[in-house]
């Protein structure tokens, strides 16, 4: 059973960073496309504690590769919540997934011409808060919960936790956790996510890394 929700948890982890964009930011015309991130956006290996094993990818040629491996959702108008998709069209950027002790963690730095309204998001997954996943790794109930998100000056955020569990799953089992904090302002996004018990201050980590992208994106 554990190893079941551990592959439901990667598959979600892994989409969850790498998604497009919601069905309400969808722009009537194509919009330009946004300027590139530099690597050197991204927070530098040491700063994240014990991270092992760093994998980078850029935002353009992994959603091409990942249009077609999303998962199923049984309930209308929750997909955006469940697969975490807070990347907007015509967005560009750079990311990486890293193993930390008890699991592993993830950065994405986006800039878009669509960027997200973290509020509404926010509200969307109060409305989704537990939805029923079915995807090619088996069925999962997905249940979401808004927190209160680190305060950064002229900028919106976000912070969220999202536990996946097996339908009847004993309440001893904990299941598995993913926690997010997204920070946007004009055309930039830093998404900050990790999996598992890593007992990382992912708060303080999402504001050192917008305050690092900001030197690289001229900000």
């Amino acid at each position: 059973m554990a190893a079941r929700i551990r592959a439901l948890v990667v598959s979600a982890a892994a989409v969850a960073t790498l998604s497009g964009a919601s069905g309400e930011s969808i722009q009537a015309a194509p919009a330009p496309p946004s300027p590139a991130v530099p690597p050197t956006a991204l927070l530098p290996p040491e700063t994240v504690p014990d991270a092992s094993a760093r994998d980078g990818f850029d935002l353009a040629s992994t959603l091409s590769t990942s249009d077609g491996k999303r998962g199923r959702v049984d309930v209308g108008g929750c997909e955006d919540v469940v697969h975490g998709r807070l990347v907007g069209t015509g967005a560009t950027g750079q990311g990486f997934q890293s193993a930390v002790p008890g699991g592993q963690v993830s950065e994405l730095v986006a800039r878009t011409t669509n960027p997200p309204d973290l509020a509404a998001w926010a509200a969307q997954a109060g409305r989704c808060s537990k939805v029923t996943v079915d995807d090619a790794a088996g069925t999962a109930v997905s249940t979401v919960t808004v927190h209160p998100a680190p305060a950064v000056p002229g900028a919106k955020t976000l912070s969220y936790q999202q536990l996946l569990t097996l339908p009847g799953q004993p309440p001893e089992l904990p299941g598995l956790r993913l926690r997010t904090v997204a920070i946007a302002a004009d055309d930039v996004l830093v998404v900050l996510r990790d999996a598992g018990t890593t007992g990382l201050d992912l708060d303080a980590l999402a504001v050192a890394a917008w305050r690092h992208a900001a030197g690289p994106l001229g900000r």
